[in-house]
């Protein structure tokens, strides 16, 4: 009980008519035996450290594996890396920062980074101009979806999205930045699971009214990275039971469990019926195909579409617990798959993606921190054949993302 509800119930008791001279004596005693539960109080979580055999709050556990196997620490990849989902929009005004990351591409033999933060018009051009004036063999930019346009964010009645011929519009706007050099486009999570109506309804993923824009793509040769859903602990309630809880306890937003948002199969069938309308366009599903909890479904996904692929983008700690079940599935997929993080990543981060693609080691943090943020478990290497890490790391990226190949080519020939 917090310090203000003890004093206001001692006040509540003093306030009564009474013996002004009994007053100050049972005040002493009750502000002594109120002083001393909130010291308890106190000292509570300090007892819970689990020594001696006590109980341990789970904030506080530390194991420490007594595992003695091999241990590999790579310093760069086997063979050139493109990595397809990066994002550098943070990077923004701060030309020096990419610099010092294109330096970490060489150490790391990184040759190409995609950024899917290209956006149209101007801030295209923002991001070519951050990107390119210097490095420009070194990245390939994918725009975006402007559906607010200069609406009002609470307001989705102004939304550009609802106004007549956006397709169209946005269609236009994607020819100019192929001209540009814009190699595809970016597809958020937000559509499915934030933009809205002006009814205040969800924006549907396979509404018609996105059809040109999807068409456009592939007759632009732009292929769609496109993030649907998230992970499925996020679509259940936050409790003991949720494997991820410390992940949603730290970011609540992230949480889409309730009647506010739709059925995740409803969001994975949506972007499905999409790729199936439009057998010409590339869709490249993000973090593996937001479904690396069952693999065995994603490989049925690339069997009914054989223009889908997916991208390994913030998920290692997700195929790293299920390394049998993920070896195989990486190789009898090897032509759908490609290399991504989700970064910019530190070096020691990628280090560990080289790690666990190219080794057999076994039972090690997929992250830096004491407990990597997406679930409290290790991951194994998968020691993937070099015709798998080939295709993986680059010559799948460079055969369906326009503008790869030829970087590619220059930064294998520059060595």
């Amino acid at each position: 009980m917090a310090d203000g509800v003890y004093r206001d119930r001692i006040i509540q008791l003093f306030s009564r008519k009474g013996s002004l001279m009994l007053r100050p004596m049972i005040c002493m005693i009750l502000m002594t035996v109120v002083s001393h539960a909130l010291a308890q109080s106190d000292q509570q979580p300090r007892s819970l450290d689990g020594s001696n055999g006590r109980d341990l709050l789970l904030r506080l556990y530390r194991p420490q594996s007594m595992l003695k196997v091999p241990r590999h620490v790579l310093k760069q990849a086997k063979f050139p890396v493109v990595d397809v989902h990066t994002h550098f929009r943070r990077f923004n005004g701060r030309p020096d920062r990419v610099d010092e990351f294109v330096g970490q591409m060489d150490q790391h033999n990184v040759a190409v980074c995609t950024s899917l933060d290209g956006y149209v018009g101007d801030q295209l051009e923002e991001h070519r101009k951050l990107l390119w004036t210097k490095h420009r063999d070194r990245f390939v930019i994918f725009a975006r979806v402007p559906w607010r346009g200069d609406g009002s964010r609470d307001d989705p009645a102004t939304w550009d999205c609802h106004r007549p011929d956006f397709g169209h519009r946005v269609t236009l706007a994607l020819t100019d930045a192929k001209r540009q050099g814009a190699s595809g486009l970016k597809i958020s999570k937000a559509l499915g699971l934030y933009l809205r109506n002006p009814d205040g309804s969800l924006i549907k993923i396979d509404d018609p009214r996105w059809d040109p824009i999807w068409k456009a793509c592939g007759d632009l040769g732009m292929p769609v990275l496109i993030h649907i859903s998230d992970p499925a602990a996020f679509f259940h309630p936050v409790d003991a039971r949720n494997e991820r809880w410390n992940e949603l306890r730290s970011h609540p937003s992230w949480s889409f469990h309730g009647d506010d948002f739709p059925d995740r199969e409803e969001l994975l069938a949506a972007r499905n019926r999409v790729i199936r309308r439009h057998p010409t366009t590339t869709f490249i599903g993000a973090h593996v195909a937001n479904d690396p909890e069952n693999l065995g479904r994603v490989a049925e996904w690339f069997a009914e579409f054989p223009n889908f692929h997916a991208e390994i983008g913030a998920r290692i700690s997700d195929l790293g617990r299920q390394p049998y079940t993920a070896r195989r599935w990486m190789i009898e997929n090897a032509d759908r798959i490609l290399f991504g993080t989700d970064g910019p990543m530190s070096p020691a981060q990628l280090s560990i993606h080289w790690r666990f693609l190219e080794t057999l080691d076994e039972y090690f943090p997929y992250g830096n921190s004491a407990f990597p943020s997406q679930g409290y478990w290790n991951i194994y290497g998968l020691g993937l054949p070099d015709d798998v890490l080939r295709k993986i790391y680059h010559e799948n990226a460079a055969r369906i993302i326009p503008g790869v190949a030829e970087r590619l080519e220059r930064f294998k020939n520059r060595k």
